[in-house]
């Protein structure tokens, strides 16, 4: 019997077992569960004494009295300690009832029955415990048999569908649920038994017996087991949520709403463009909000009409049109074939024709709703249409500061639910962000022009051209909402053929950034027509730089005596003096005669330099510190470059941003420097093109320049000795040279010119003599000496013997001047090439303005 019990039966929870002892006090047999529980196998134990193999050695005398006295006859029960299998130092308690019996040759045995006492006490506990929670549990508890039938049921799950608890045994689902509800259970009651997965928070709806009121309850399902792993059936713990439920569909509108107002917030104002913005309102809006949607906004806004603050307020609205121009910017739809204002002309302000079509001019009537909307800055609403297409209609005014830049009016058809007090505020709040960003898009159009107006005239118009070098440059702004920047570069003219390359970055951008950037640029252009070295015109800079933070003239106060600064003005000091502009700079002299280029750097990027050939490099010049910091001298590197190389000056913004770091970029650009012999058109682009990955965060400065020397036929070059005769001898290289380039209508002024500057040499300067020719775009005549005294141009008395050659020479070339160089210094002029018409006459004062 005890063998033959089924798995599941209560016998695999309380551990019992058996075995038998034989007329000789012997055990006889030893079943499997004896071996189980008490750890020992069959062929260990029969035969032996029991007494011997299980009790302690202080308790055998009593236990042996006992086995005689079953063997007697008698029965016998009681508790007996052993040792647990498996277990070092732990024993058992075990409930044995001895059962005398007899042979089949009439002699006395015993038959015994084990029960282990603790497992037996768990089960007391167990089952205490399980009652405890299934009857006093607050929710519904109820348990399904693999049948689906109930089982059993709380107190709990009795009060919500009727009677009690014992009456709902032997139910199915259908008696609790319908339809589509009651299958849905079903199937997941199947699919828990089936697979022991469990589930949890499974939503279901139904009316509870004698109520209307449809409930919402969520259940969890999980499979029970016997002790062996049998499934038994199936548990259910069921919650009413209708509470929560409808706390959590006001909390999903109230997500609703928040969403819609981040959605905004991150998709209106991202384009500062009037028209666009009003557009992006009506996309968050439509259909999220209502179905139909327009914006109207006033006129003089949109034509950046320039005004006395207020001049949109609902203040100053025209008595005879009732309200100011207004055009329809933007409108939407989510309705096929909608009209989105069909209502009378005295209640909607809407001509005859109809409602005022996208980008059409209007006015509203005084006493329409939109009008009053204006006039008040408040939501107003306004009545449905005639037809019954329209149901509930807003008229929300844009207010920004006080000030009301245009109207939005939401509506919703037939169908949809009315607006309510919560729509109302969340219309005004979408409105309000929309007026936001239309006003600063408003305010930021007309400082952008003016920027826009400011930087594009500081740059260098068109492509600029100069002596030996192919130029191509290119300037891309951030992006287009920030297209003002502080990145310029420049190519200025500069005497002898010579080129002076310039690529700044004042550090930031926007409009403070592009004014220091001009004053810098002017501040280049007029050092460079000094003829300064390169370290000499960044040192000036320098010096430029730090004054642009320098706070102006302090104001004072009283009107005699000591002037002391005011109060205000040692804070607007202290203000200008947080305005630091720094500005890194690199500026390059290139002469085409020798090729050679010299460089000075404040901070700024490396050049690059790519030769017919070769792989591009980044140039060694010492970057220095950036201009506006001070106190460090510049240096100076001169490269000769081969004809046909690239030179490129950069800023930051194609080589770094925040994803790519700067050695990146730098490599980056080294590998985009390829095929020099393409156009270099070509290669600007190309290389825009292969770094416009890292463009977006910073402006764009690019400066590109092949180098093509002056050919050696059109230079001439001599050197003469300091004698008189010297002079003579430099009007015939002049001449010989000017015929031999066929500009024999530039002889005659070139050689009164060359005589009059080689005489000066001779009689101002020192060392030998340099006479110097370049043919290029113009005829560019120089003179050297060892001198160290400038020539100063002055006007001669009637009196004076001379004094008037510079008059002269002034007169008669384009543009003349002098400038040092390491041995002494040069002087130079310059004049136009013929251009195949009659020279020029000269007028009478001209003529005798030289004597």
């Amino acid at each position: 019997m005890w063998q033959s019990s089924p798995p599941g039966s209560i016998y695999d929870y309380i551990r019992v077992a058996s075995f038998s002892i034989g007329p000789d006090g012997l055990i006889e047999q030893w079943s499997r569960r004896a071996a189980g529980l008490f750890g020992v196998a069959a062929h260990e134990v029969v035969g032996r004494d029991p007494v011997d193999v299980f009790m302690p050695a202080e308790l055998r005398r009593d236990g042996r009295r006992t086995v005689d006295a079953v063997l007697d006859g008698r029965e016998w029960t009681g508790l007996v300690p052993f040792r647990m299998p498996d277990e070092e130092g732990v024993h058992g308690l075990a409930e044995i009832y001895v059962m005398p019996s007899e042979t089949a040759s009439g002699e006395r045995a015993a038959v015994c029955i084990v029960v282990d006492v603790r497992a037996l006490r768990r089960i007391e506990t167990d089952l205490a415990a399980s009652q405890a929670i299934f009857g006093q549990s607050p929710f519904g508890f109820v348990l399904f048999g693999t049948d689906l039938t109930v089982v059993r049921a709380n107190q709990r799950f009795a009060t919500v569908f009727g009677g009690r608890a014992d009456d709902h045994r032997g139910r199915t689902v259908d008696d609790y649920l319908a339809g589509a509800e009651a299958a849905r259970l079903t199937a997941t009651l199947e699919r828990v038994l089936a697979t022991g997965e469990s589930v949890t928070d499974l939503q279901l709806v139904g009316t509870a017996p004698g109520d209307t009121e449809r409930r919402h309850w969520s259940i969890n399902l999980y499979r029970v087991h016997s002790g062996s792993g049998r499934p038994t059936g199936i548990a259910g713990l069921a919650t009413d949520v209708t509470r929560r439920h409808i706390a959590a569909r006001e909390a999903a509108s109230a997500r609703r709403n928040l969403a819609l107002l981040n959605e905004a917030s991150a998709r209106i104002g991202n384009s500062l463009d009037l028209e666009t913005t009003a557009r992006e309102l009506l996309d968050v809006a439509v259909p999220g909000f209502c179905d139909l949607a327009s914006v109207d906004l006033y006129q003089a806004l949109l034509t950046g009409e320039e005004a006395a603050p207020g001049s949109w307020s609902p203040l100053r609205q025209e008595a005879v049109g009732g309200s100011a121009e207004l055009r329809r910017v933007a409108f939407a739809s989510a309705v096929s074939d909608a009209v989105p204002d069909t209502a009378p002309d005295d209640e909607t302000g809407l001509t005859a024709e109809g409602p005022p079509a996208l980008g059409a001019v209007h006015r509203y009537p005084f006493s329409s709703p939109c009008a009053v909307a204006l006039r008040s800055g408040r939501v107003t609403d306004v009545p449905g249409d005639d037809r019954g297409f329209v149901q509930s209609t807003l008229a929300v005014p844009m207010v920004a500061h006080d000030t009301v830049v245009g109207l939005v009016r939401f509506s919703r058809t037939k169908g949809s639910e009315p607006f309510g007090d919560r729509d109302r505020a969340l219309a005004t709040e979408l409105a309000a962000r929309a007026a936001v960003c239309i006003d600063n898009a408003r305010l930021y159009r007309r400082e952008h022009e003016r920027a826009l107006i400011l930087q594009r005239s500081l740059l260098p118009p068109g492509d600029p051209e100069a002596a030996g070098l192919d130029i191509a440059c290119r300037y891309l702004p951030g992006n287009t909402a920030t297209e003002v920047g502080g990145d310029w570069f420049d190519v200025i003219e500069l005497p002898g053929h010579r080129t002076a390359l310039v690529v700044g970055d004042v550090m930031g951008r926007g409009l403070r950034a592009a004014v220091a950037m001009g004053e810098l640029r002017t501040a280049v252009r007029t050092l460079a027509l000094l003829d300064l070295e390169p370290a000499e015109v960044l040192s000036a800079l320098d010096e430029v730089a730090r004054g642009l933070g320098t706070p102006g003239a302090a104001s004072s106060e009283g009107g005699g005596g000591a002037q002391w600064p005011s109060r205000a003005a040692h804070k607007s000091r202290e203000a200008d003096l947080s305005e630091v502009y720094l500005a890194t700079c690199v500026y390059a002299v290139y002469d085409p005669v020798t090729r050679r280029c010299t460089f000075a750097n404040a901070g700024h990027l490396p050049p690059a330099v790519v030769e017919p050939g070769e792989a591009a490099l980044l140039l060694d010049v010492p970057p220095g510190m950036p201009l506006g910091v001070g106190g460090e001298p510049f240096e100076e590197v001169e490269v000769e470059l081969k004809e046909g190389a690239l030179l490129a000056l950069y800023t930051d913004g194609l080589v770094e941003s925040r994803d790519h770091p700067l050695d990146e970029g730098l490599e980056a650009l080294r590998r985009a420097l390829v095929d020099p012999d393409r156009p270099i058109e070509d290669v600007c682009d190309h290389v825009l093109g292969s770094l416009h990955t890292r463009h977006g965060e910073d402006d764009i400065a690019l400066l590109m320049a092949r180098i093509q020397g002056l050919p050696t036929e059109a230079v001439g070059d001599w050197r003469l000795p300091r004698e008189p005769r010297s002079v003579g001898r430099a009007r015939e290289l002049a001449r010989g040279q000017l015929l031999a380039w066929d500009l024999e209508e530039l002889v005659d002024t070139t050689e009164l010119l060359v005589s009059e500057l080689v005489t000066n040499a001779l009689r101002y300067g020192e060392g030998e003599i340099r006479l110097r020719l370049l043919r290029d775009r113009t005829l560019v005549c120089e003179v050297w000496d060892a001198g160290l005294v400038q020539p100063r141009r002055r006007r001669a008395r009637d009196t004076d013997e001379g004094g008037r050659g510079l008059q002269l020479v002034g007169l008669l070339s384009a543009a003349w001047g002098s400038r040092r160089t390491p041995r002494g210094k040069t002087v130079w002029f310059e004049l136009p090439l013929p251009d195949g018409g009659p020279a020029a006459e000269r007028t009478v004062e001209e003529l005798l303005s030289m004597f």
